[in-house]
């Protein structure tokens, strides 16, 4: 906060970070520095600081264009703040206390802040599949419901995740839990090379075949890991149980409950936090920012909606 206490300093580091070669027009992709300029602030004519123009295109621009920022008036230093706060935290960060923190107007403010840096730290790299000894589980999110007993489901959120043994996590909330739907999500997420590990469900049956191998540990008989003493292979889904119940303790503990429409956004922040967490809370932070190019994120209200 020290550092960064001024709009200025926080846009001189969004433009190191976005930029490190020089401003890069988005209109036009043009990096020539002699025909991408700065245009001098001046509060009569209303031209803002930060603002860059094309000779190219004639477009005008800023750091935050084509970023999760953009259109925001949320001043960049405290987005920056934000950024690390959200990064630097083991768990999770209520946007109330943001709120709190960076002095915002409002709470629909800092709980649309929240989500957009979320958005930022989502994968950058859907399309890079995950490979070795992966665990797959699926897990539901929500409260009891009262009348029920623990095994109802009606009323939560069912989130399927894979993660790499000592390596990555993804994780993707669906709308229903059967084996076409598991099949599609394994199939596009990791690669048919790697060795499969589940529990006894059916759901993995079927598609854990096309693996290179799919070992099973049985939770209704106690057992939760297993070496196979003929391939030196360990059977076990005690990875992905983990980070499930980290995830839980992150979620209730924070934010008490969170809808189903933005849960994938939450799960995008609590992977991005597993998959970087061999690195410090500054990296963390500086990989996050690099990550918002290319992202929008707009929340618009329901027109049907009379009451709002």
């Amino acid at each position: 906060m020290q550092r960064f206490s001024t709009e200025e300093s926080a846009r001189g580091y969004f433009e190191a970070m976005r930029w490190p070669n020089g401003p890069v027009c988005p209109h036009c992709g043009n990096c020539d520095r002699a025909r991408v300029y700065a245009v001098a602030p001046n509060t009569e004519k209303k031209i803002r600081a930060g603002l860059y123009k094309c000779a190219e295109c004639k477009g005008q621009f800023t750091v935050t264009m084509g970023t999760v920022m953009e259109d925001s008036h949320i001043p960049l230093n405290k987005w920056l703040i934000a950024f690390y706060i959200i990064c630097a935290s083991k768990t999770q960060v209520s946007a109330l206390q943001l709120q709190r923190q960076l002095e915002l107007g409002s709470y629909r403010t800092a709980w649309f802040l929240c989500h957009r840096i979320r958005f930022s730290l989502a994968n950058a790299t859907p399309e890079d599949q995950l490979d070795g000894v992966i665990e797959a589980d699926e897990t539901y999110v929500g409260g009891k419901k009262r009348g029920h007993g623990r095994a109802y489901v009606g009323n939560k959120t069912a989130v399927v995740s894979l993660v790499e043994r000592d390596g990555r996590v993804r994780s993707t909330v669906v709308e229903m839990v059967n084996g076409q739907e598991i099949a599609r999500l394994l199939k596009k997420q990791a690669s048919l090379d790697a060795n499969l590990n589940t529990d006894e469900s059916r759901l993995y049956k079927k598609v854990g075949k096309e693996f290179a191998s799919h070992d099973v540990v049985n939770h209704s008989r106690e057992e939760y890991s297993r070496r196979d003493y003929m391939t030196g292979r360990i059977a076990t889904t005690n990875t992905v149980e983990g980070f499930f119940g980290n995830s839980k303790r992150a979620l209730d503990g924070t934010h008490h409950h969170i809808s189903k429409a933005h849960a994938g956004l939450y799960f995008s922040e609590l992977d991005y936090k597993y998959n970087t967490r061999k690195v410090s809370d500054g990296k963390r932070t500086a990989l996050g920012i690099q990550q918002m190019t290319g992202k929008r994120l707009m929340l618009r209200r329901p027109k049907n909606n009379i009451s709002e």
